[in-house]
């Protein structure tokens, strides 16, 4: 019979602790399992205590909670139950118990002050919150009083009271004057503690008449001011100096409490002249080290975080050179409850036993009392398994009717904590959470574990097969560990199998089934090989694998742990690499790596590219390893190293490279240390605290790096402060109500001693805020919450280990985060240039207002409608964006004649404020453009149809069309112009008594009001006929005066020039036949006296021929379609260029140099009145008079 051990008395609560321990069960995270299990209530999210809410809006107290099944939610207020259904204003969340009082609809946060506690409740337990005491902020004025000015003597004190208004929360102080400027402080003039403004002696440059007290209720976002003091300083001569005097605190002592966690303030300004120096001293002890921080000139001690330990006598000392005094403060810290072990949710099996523990400590100590479900445990229903004691609940041999939440509260005078714990007690038949038929793959001689996550209640006891009939496992060749897993520890081919895990408890047993498949491990056969190589030669290396035959491996190269070059010299065949044509660039080391699901093997070599060698050939390698490394001289911060070089193998050393390992912080990793020439073989080097040093040497020649050397032995720094912060240290907001605060971390061996942390502080720039800071663990982001929204702060971070403080860390500005702009930009104008331009004025909206960066204003415009066309379309907004502060815009592109609309807006780095009202304004009427075709039909002896359409952008009311055509004869000269005038509305004309078989060239462009607008051209032919001479008209008018003949068709005058031809034909043979014969025939003499009309010598004066000279190839000419009797053009006449004839400077030449484009569709020059134009032939119709 086994004897039992006697407990002593001393110890029941340390075994029923570690009872609590082993009998409590552990619920897996299984998203499936968690929701089929019962819970008690457990509230997940709650409003704080203390909850100051904003009268303006509506009130919102959370209290969220999980159980199952889902629990319902009830509240009280000021101990009574809160009927919320019998007021209006007060409606509860679905699916949550938080409450929503509807203030801006009517009621007032006043009716709903007081204090509410929220109960969750399921059948299997009440969970409750805290008490949460609602108070709606107050920002009242400030009292009406009549100031007096105050007259000072120059090198007296003064105090300026400032006695704000009480509220709720405590305002913050500020003295500005009328200008809203910072009144400037200094050790002479400073702000108290109370917000009084202190002059420790006044000095003339202090009179002014406008030292105002401001009072700024964050809470409410308003600002109190009070009514502007008046000083004045008169001077006496000689101005009497005097030894120090407290103007606050007042006599030689004073006490002062404080709870623990918060920050102690004390505050000592003096009188005196000259201006007294505050000191502080802590009697009996020192001022705590990194807590403790001077402000307001020294006048203020601030200690953060202050505990117990901070009790005791500070005092302060002001000293001048006329004497000092002094004043004690006794400090005394209690502190309100603080956990030191808070209850822990239970969750047991029946007839299991378990305990709560409830443990607080605070000053003075506080009571512990318990409740269940919400109600006093002393009054609630009994459970016969329950017991309590002290701050501990028993729980013994528990049914599922003990299931229950518990609360324990710790109080004392300065406070309370409570804390929800629940009891479920379960009883579940087991369950496997782990997949059937689950296939583990495993390399041989590799660890494999097989899963069997599990549940049940009582916890169930857990077996394994191999088989589905084999035996049960046992032995050292298996690890079973508490979740369930099977381990094989070194797992062979012959593990391959079937395994069984079975879960048994009293309420039933399952069973489930794993596979497990032993892999043969991937290996490389055939290693590459170290390879020096020509340059321009070329190398392979060899990578042979052999693998388990059911894995598909994959095979990477890699040049200096990097991809292989983009290069088709790099060759990759199955087992192998080849390069070709080795250049110095391929130097490097190649590495082969085989991949599987399973497991990943590799492989390197170095190639050496050397220049071909002289005959007898040298071999060049690289330089053997140094050895013998040898550490002497440790120091601190400093160490010599030394070793021995090894063969440089035919080519120099030119230098050697240090390298360290830090065996601390990155083990097996090599960091760059220094280098030195390869004629020295000792450094002197400089160490970094708190690192566990190891150095190896690489020798370096012109062929390349040799293999590290062996280690040195290790070299352990002590540990030190940090020496530096964290850099790149920003603060910007992510959202409106936060600042994001983000550094770069320092590395391991930066932190120079164990426990690295971050010391985060920020403060609102430029209203005299204190700094909030908090430490944070090794991270790099830190998130402020609660911010307004973009305002400036001042941040810093430094850096802190076990050791103590980094330096004092630089401040950095950055701001809380931005919202989308609060107003629209005003007065908006639009002053319309022109037709197709427009100009846009706003003023631009208040900077407080944007709420961000201004980045910026942008128009948002569009056409309503066409005033001529009276049709809407699809309305394109076009957007325009101005930079900066810009209050005006220019908007181009705009349509004649139309309708707009515009707006404008702010942006920020948010985004864009709401939008201006629209803005109609109309663009005047312009130039329409040419008629969308001119087509010309119909052609008969003597008339011609024109047919047209209207411009694709009349940009007006059309008033007319305008028809300009003259004739154009064979030598390409145009005739008289005639113009018509055609009323708007018409689309097609026929022009009558024209001249038969004439060429026309037409002119015809579109007018509104402002103007006419671009023309387009057209030619056109009558039909050839011999009828007598008519005058053309349009309609019964006369058109033209008279019908030219052409010459040029007439047979007499054919007749004429074959005759003249034959004649000269005669007159060369006679001049021949007489020139054979020995005389002379004075051609010359009789060519001048009888010049031919036809053959006429280059005049001297201006270079030009008579009949075809280069102006009538381009130009025709003036006053008539002869050539003048002396057979000579006018210089003025050739003076034009090809530019006039083309779109300005932009006219085209084909490929073989011929003009092109004359008489397109595009705007051409204005035809000339009468025979005058200056508009080209088109070279079409020059040839075709020439044929």
């Amino acid at each position: 019979m086994m004897k039992k051990k006697s407990i002593p008395a001393s110890k029941p609560f340390l075994i029923l602790f570690l009872c609590q321990i082993i009998s409590a069960l552990d619920v897996p995270l299984d998203s499936k399992l968690l929701e089929e299990l019962s819970q008690p209530p457990t509230i997940t999210h709650q409003s704080p205590k203390d909850y100051i809410v904003d009268p303006r809006e509506n009130i919102v107290i959370q209290c969220e909670a999980k159980g199952k099944p889902p629990p319902s939610f009830s509240w009280t207020r000021n101990g009574t139950h809160f009927d919320i259904d019998k007021d209006a204003q007060v409606t509860m969340k679905p699916n949550s118990g938080t409450l929503v009082v509807n203030i801006m609809n009517g009621g007032k946060a006043e009716a709903y002050e007081g204090v509410y506690q929220c109960t969750a409740r399921n059948e299997r337990g009440a969970a409750i919150s805290n008490n949460i005491v609602i108070r709606p902020s107050r920002s009242p004025l400030w009292t009406k009083e009549k100031l007096e000015p105050h007259q000072v003597r120059e090198g007296d004190s003064l105090v300026l009271h400032c006695r704000p208004p009480v509220g709720l929360p405590p305002p913050i102080i500020f003295w500005m004057d009328n200008a809203f400027q910072r009144l400037p402080q200094s050790e002479r003039v400073s702000q108290g503690l109370n917000g009084d403004l202190y002059f420790s002696n006044v000095q003339p440059e202090d009179t002014r008449e406008d030292y105002i007290c401001y009072a700024r209720f964050n809470h409410t976002q308003t600002i109190q001011q009070k009514q502007p003091i008046s000083v004045k300083v008169f001077s006496t001569k000689p101005v009497t100096e005097r030894q120090p005097v407290l103007l606050t605190p007042t006599g030689s002592t004073s006490t002062k409490v404080e709870l623990r966690g918060n920050v102690l303030l004390l505050e000592c300004i003096a009188a005196g002249l000259p201006t007294p120096v505050i000191r502080w001293i802590k009697e009996g002890g020192e001022l705590p080290a990194n807590r403790t921080f001077f402000e307001n000139f020294k006048k203020t001690l601030k200690i953060i975080d202050v505990s117990e330990a901070d009790s005791g006598n500070y005092k302060c000392i002001a000293r001048n050179t006329l004497g000092s005094v002094h004043h004690v403060i006794s400090v005394t810290v209690k502190a309100a409850p603080y956990w030191i072990t808070a209850p822990r949710n239970l969750v047991l099996s029946p007839g299991e036993d378990g305990t709560l523990i409830c443990r607080a400590n605070g000053n003075p100590k506080p009571s512990i009392s318990w409740l269940a479900n919400g109600v006093p445990i002393a009054i609630a229903p009994e459970d016969p398994s329950r017991k309590v004691d002290g701050d501990t609940i028993i729980f013994s041999h528990v049914q599922e009717r003990s299931s229950a939440v518990y609360q324990c509260n710790a109080s004392n005078e300065y406070g309370y904590l409570l804390a929800n714990a629940f009891v479920n007690v379960l009883a579940e038949p087991p369950r496997i959470l782990t997949p059937a038929n689950k296939l583990y793959q495993v390399i041989a001689d590799s660890p494999a574990l097989l899963d069997c996550a599990y549940f049940g209640s009582p916890k169930p006891e857990i077996e394994w097969f191999k088989g589905v009939k084999g035996s049960i496992l046992r032995g050292n060749e298996y690890v079973f560990h508490d979740n369930g897993t099977l381990e094989i520890p070194v797992a062979q081919k012959d593990s391959t199998g079937t395994y069984t895990c079975v879960a048994r408890n009293e309420l039933g047993k399952i069973q489930n089934e794993v596979r497990l498949e032993i892999k043969d491990p991937t290996m490389i056969i055939k290693q590459p090989e170290y390879k020096v190589v020509q340059r321009y030669g070329q190398v392979s290396f060899e990578c042979i694998i052999k693998h388990d035959s059911t894995l598909l491996p994959t095979v990477i190269w890699l040049k200096d742990n990097d991809e292989l070059p983009d290069d088709e010299r790099f060759l990759v065949g199955k087992d192998n690499l080849t390069i070709m044509n080795v250049t110095d660039k391929d130097d490097g080391t190649y590495t082969c790596i085989v991949n599987t699901t399973l497991d990943s093997v590799s492989a390197s070599a170095v190639l050496t590219v050397v220049a071909a060698p002289p005959t007898p050939a040298i071999i060049y390698a690289r330089p053997n390893p140094p050895f013998d490394l040898e550490l002497t001289g440790q120091l601190e911060r400093s160490i010599e190293l030394s070793w021995i070089p090894g063969d440089e193998n035919n080519s120099p050393i030119t230098h050697f490279v240090i390298e360290y390992e830090d065996g601390l912080h990155e083990p097996g990793v090599w960091h760059y240390q220094t280098e030195v020439p390869g004629t020295q073989t000792t450094v002197q080097l400089k160490l970094s605290p708190y690192v566990n040093y190891s150095f190896r040497v690489v020798a370096v020649n012109k062929i390349g790096r040799s293999q590290p050397s062996e280690p040195s032995e290790q070299y352990l720094t002590k540990s030190a402060s940090p020496d530096e912060n964290p850099a790149n240290v920003q603060g910007i907001g992510s959202e409106p109500d936060n600042l994001v605060i983000t550094w770069e971390s320092l590395k391991g061996f930066q932190s120079n001693g164990p426990g690295l942390q971050y010391k985060v502080s920020w403060r609102q720039k430029d209203v005299d805020d204190e700094w909030t800071s908090v430490i944070v663990a090794n991270v790099s982001k830190y998130i402020v919450s609660g911010t307004p929204t973009f305002v400036p702060y001042e941040i810093k971070v430094q850096a802190l280990n076990d050791l103590g403080y980094a330096p004092e860390p630089s401040e950095v500005i950055g701001h809380s985060g931005e919202d989308l702009p609060m107003v629209a930009p005003g007065n908006v104008q639009v002053h319309v240039i022109n037709s197709t331009l427009a100009k846009v004025h706003w003023d631009p909206v208040p900077l407080k207002t944007v709420r961000g960066h201004l980045q910026g204003y942008k128009v948002y415009y569009w056409k309503v409608q066409s005033l001529s066309r009276r049709s809407r379309r699809h309305v394109e907004k076009n957007i325009l964006t101005f930079r900066g502060n810009k209050t005006f815009g220019m908007l181009p592109g705009l349509e004649p004649y139309s309708s707009y609309k515009l707006n404008v807006r702010v942006v920020n780095g948010k985004g864009e404020g709401p939008a201006s009202p629209d803005k109609l304004f109309k663009t005047p009427e312009g130039v329409p453009s040419s008629p969308s075709y001119l087509k010309i039909t119909n052609p008969t002896l003597d008339s011609l149809t024109l047919e047209w359409g209207s411009p694709t952008h009349p940009n007006g009311v059309l008033t007319s069309y305008i028809l300009k055509f003259q004739p154009i004869n064979n030598t390409h000269e145009l005739g008289p112009l005639v113009e018509i005038r055609i009323p708007a509305n018409e689309s097609s004309l026929i022009l009558k008594n024209l001249n038969y078989s004439t060429r026309y060239k037409f002119y015809f462009n579109a007018q509104t009001s402002v103007g006419s607008g671009s023309q387009i051209t057209e030619e056109a032919v009558t039909i050839m006929d011999e009828a007598g001479i008519l005058h053309p008209a349009v309609g019964t008018g006369k058109a033209m005066a008279s019908r030219q003949v052409d010459i040029a068709t007439q047979g007499w005058f054919i007749g004429l020039m074959c005759a003249v031809a034959l004649l000269i034909l005669i007159l060369l043979i006679v001049c021949f036949i007489r020139r054979n014969k020995g005389g002379k025939y004075p051609v010359k003499e009789k060519e001048d006296a009888h010049a031919d009309p036809e053959i006429q010598p280059m005049k001297e004066d201006d270079g030009t021929f008579g009949e075809y000279s280069d102006a009538e190839d381009h130009k025709p000419l003036k006053k008539g379609s002869r050539t003048p009797s002396d057979r000579t053009v006018k210089k003025e006449d050739s003076d034009d260029s090809l530019v006039d004839y083309g779109e300005g400077v932009n006219g085209q030449f084909n490929e073989d140099g011929s003009f092109i484009g004359q008489y397109s569709g595009k705007k051409e020059k204005e035809p000339a009145e009468g025979n005058e134009s200056s508009e080209a032939p088109s070279p079409v119709n020059a040839m075709n008079s020439f044929v």
